[in-house]
């Protein structure tokens, strides 16, 4: 049986912060049932990049600072530390204010620019994991992710978390070696099962949804969650929103990694009613992730005919070129046309490795994906 904590907490308030996560903390086994007083623990938060906090896309610092705190009174030696999908990790935690919070305890940030390759004979996809060394320099880590909505995996939470702990360009290195969804996610599960967290917390007080994981829109879910595994604790994501959990890949693919399945009747409930939480009208993509159509199986013309792609909205376009700086794969399949910086980007769906990398960094809202009439045809 896996035992979620659901919180309800309506605001960032740090007394309220405090007693909600001292008590879902309490309600999962407690400190001092997950951790011995002498490990060195890093919390690692979801650090995208470096916006405001009101805008749901990183971890919330105010939580951050109430978590810390309470470690810290239990004696712990704490760090901190992510990998952004652009820039220093100390450039995005200084401007979504989570640096601050960290300063303000002399809770230090880990090496997450130093690769360390970590041989990992168990793992299903990976026998060496190219590993932040703050990472490894840690005695255990409490993986801290943000409710949010994603293209590729319909949702980002507890188990994506850790892909963060790949240092810098790796991570898009990483979608070009492996542009199946398939064998992504049995990356993140070897990430997962190698690192092991003992404690993911999830930030649901406010959450994103629509068009995230950057360009979503902001919106209150009042909870958050715990637990000690976290396949269950995005499974609970799934559940507040009505969402299968079948439909994101990194639960559905979840007996592949020889984990076995995990239904709701093996979920334990605990703290408040999560029927009073749930939000029926949450914007996420309620369709099956797609496994017919991949980059083994289909030649790249027929893909390019029938899968979903990212496209530009010239109109709000501000040509900062995040997308391109962003793009993995070489030649980039998103490049200003004509190669001139003063025109706007343009693909080149044939080379397009559909990762949407490019979706996921966008600063305006500006890239969404789409589906061709030939793929909407084929999926009905």
């Amino acid at each position: 049986m896996y035992k979620v904590a659901v919180i309800k907490c309506n605001s960032y308030d740090y007394e309220e912060l405090t007693g909600s996560i001292k008590r879902g903390i309490e309600l999962v086994g407690g400190l001092s049932s997950l951790f011995t007083s002498t490990e060195n623990i890093l919390i690692k938060p979801n650090i995208l990049v470096g916006d405001k906090p009101e805008k749901s896309v990183t971890t919330h610092p105010s939580l951050l600072a109430a978590l810390s705190d309470i470690l810290l009174s239990e004696n712990h030696i704490l760090c901190y530390g992510d990998s952004p999908a652009i820039g220093s990790l100390k450039r995005a935690a200084e401007k979504s204010g989570i640096k601050k919070a960290f300063d303000e305890r002399d809770v230090k940030a880990a090496d997450f620019e130093t690769i360390v390759n970590v041989p990992f004979p168990k793992g299903r996809m990976l026998k060496n994991l190219p590993l932040a060394k703050g990472v490894l320099s840690a005695d255990s880590i409490i993986s801290v992710s943000k409710m949010k909505t994603h293209e590729f995996t319909r949702i980002t939470g507890a188990v994506k978390n850790q892909f963060g702990c790949i240092p810098g360009l790796l991570k898009g290195e990483f979608h070009v070696k492996m542009p199946d969804i398939v064998d992504f996610c049995k990356v993140l599960y070897d990430i997962n099962l190698y690192l092991s967290p003992k404690l993911f917390i999830m930030d649901g007080i406010t959450a994103m949804e629509g068009n995230g994981p950057r360009s979503g829109d902001s919106i209150n879910m009042n909870t958050i969650l715990f637990s000690t595994d976290p396949v269950a604790l995005d499974m609970t994501f799934c559940k507040l929103i009505d969402l299968n959990p079948e439909f994101v890949p990194s639960i559905g693919l979840y007996p592949e990694s020889g984990n076995g399945n995990i239904s709701f009747k093996d979920i334990e409930f605990v703290g408040d009613p999560i029927s009073e939480l749930i939000n029926k009208n949450f914007i996420v993509k309620r369709k099956p992730f797609d496994r017919l159509i991949t980059a083994k199986s289909f030649p790249p013309f027929l893909k390019n005919l029938i899968s979903p792609k990212p496209q530009i909205n010239y109109q709000t376009c501000k040509n900062c070129g995040k997308c391109v700086l962003q793009c993995p794969t070489e030649p980039k399949s998103v490049n200003w046309d004509k190669e001139s910086k003063f025109n706007f980007p343009v693909y080149d769906y044939k080379s397009c490795i559909r990762c949407y990398c490019c979706q996921e960094i966008c600063p305006h809202n500006s890239i969404s994906i789409k589906t061709p009439f030939l793929g909407k045809l084929i999926r009905r």
